[in-house]
């Protein structure tokens, strides 16, 4: 008789089951803070933060607003494709969050200084990312340096050094670099029209749609080609990929190199819609670099769960801005998306623990059935 399939041992369901989990505990530790802070409003902001865009009464009001939620998510997706990339292959690449930043500079100073169009700004963020993520891997692979510990060094370097380069590109009266609508209005991402799907949201570009199609592609390299085999076998063991004849060193730097391009572009397709000015000023590196590790891990590593998980970072980001400001400080959206992001940590745990259950009754079913079968044969 064919045994039955568990469909619990299916990683896909795992992924959903453990991500849905630190989702719902999330929101529920972040009602528990709001109760303590104000318990008058704490059901009431936690839906406000939940709704974002659909706080709006008019349908209009609300697809523009999901078109900027939608603009953010695109660069989130990028930054988490990159730390997903990395993570297969064996690496933790912290460092996306510099790869983020070198891209955003590259592309900024290229529109702003030399009066690229966004082609070429585009593919100038992508190089500068892969040059900084291929310093990484060079140091892993020639110097057995952690590229925990030289990341987290570079994001620092390459967050100053754009502040210093991007200087010479920002407003005589603020801190913000220039906008490209009166400067360099050919840097901006087309549309192609997307904006009328949006109430005319001029910020929706392609870099929506691109987002998703490289998010396709990665899973298709990573599962389905020679190179992604060969860069996740040097992952597991790169002794053994060595013994095997593949290049070890090689594939250390070249998934680097990939990662820290997919991370930059995330900085392209945020600054090339002129959504945002870049702050000279700023002492921190930006944010986007390390949710993109939250949205890796809350998609279940997966390249389309990590595309859900990262809207839904984002979604819960922007929802902040609809609690009232009376009642709770406008940082209480941060904090609820931390906890989540804390909780995504435990997601690798979640689906361990499934497996062990899954385990443990199969290993009882098996211990039963030779002993029902004994039973039969002796009332024979």
């Amino acid at each position: 008789m064919k045994e039955k399939k568990n469909l619990f041992k299916s990683n896909a369901v795992q992924s959903l089951i453990a991500s849905l989990l630190c989702i719902v505990l999330g929101l529920l530790l972040g009602y528990i803070v709001l109760l303590f802070i104000n318990p008058a409003g704490a059901g009431e902001a936690i839906m406000a933060v939940v709704k974002n865009f659909w706080t709006y009464s008019k349908q209009t009001a609300q697809i523009k607003n999901f078109g900027n939620t939608l603009v953010k998510t695109a660069p989130l997706l990028m930054c988490a494709l990159s730390v997903l990339f990395a993570y297969k292959v064996g690496l933790f690449n912290i460092g996306a969050a510099g790869q983020y930043v070198v891209g955003s500079c590259a592309c900024l100073y290229a529109a702003l200084a030399w009066h690229w169009s966004w082609l070429p700004c585009m593919l100038l963020a992508i190089l500068a990312g892969a040059v900084y993520g291929a310093l990484v891997g060079l140091l892993k692979a020639y110097c057995n340096v952690n590229e925990v510990i030289s990341g987290i060094m570079l994001n620092w370097i390459g967050l100053y050094a754009a502040n210093m380069l991007l200087a010479n590109v920002k407003e005589a009266t603020s801190p913000y670099t220039m906008h490209l609508t009166g400067a360099a209005s050919a840097a901006i991402l087309p549309s192609l029209g997307m904006e009328k799907l949006f109430s005319g949201n001029k910020y929706v570009t392609i870099a929506i749609p691109l987002s998703i199609v490289i998010a396709v592609v990665i899973l298709i390299v990573l599962d389905k080609t020679k190179l992604g085999y060969e860069l996740r076998a040097t992952g597991n063991n790169k002794n053994a990929a060595k013994y095997a004849g593949m290049a070890e060193k090689r594939n250390i730097i070249l998934t680097l190199v990939i990662a820290g391009a997919l991370a930059a572009l995330g900085g392209a397709f945020l600054y090339l819609t002129n959504y945002e000015q870049w702050s000279v000023t700023q002492s921190s590196v930006p944010g986007m670099g390390f949710n993109g590790i939250a949205a890796a891990f809350l998609g279940g590593l997966n390249p389309i769960g990590t595309i859900f998980a990262s809207y839904f970072i984002q979604h819960i980001t922007v929802g902040g801005a609809y609690v009232d400001k009376t009642m709770y400080s406008s940082q209480i959206s941060d904090l609820i998306s931390s906890l989540i992001i804390y909780l995504c940590g435990f997601t690798l745990f979640i689906k361990y623990a499934v497996n062990t259950g899954i385990a443990r009754r199969e290993e009882k079913a098996r211990q039963k059935t030779p002993q029902a079968s004994g039973e039969e044969g002796g009332d024979k």
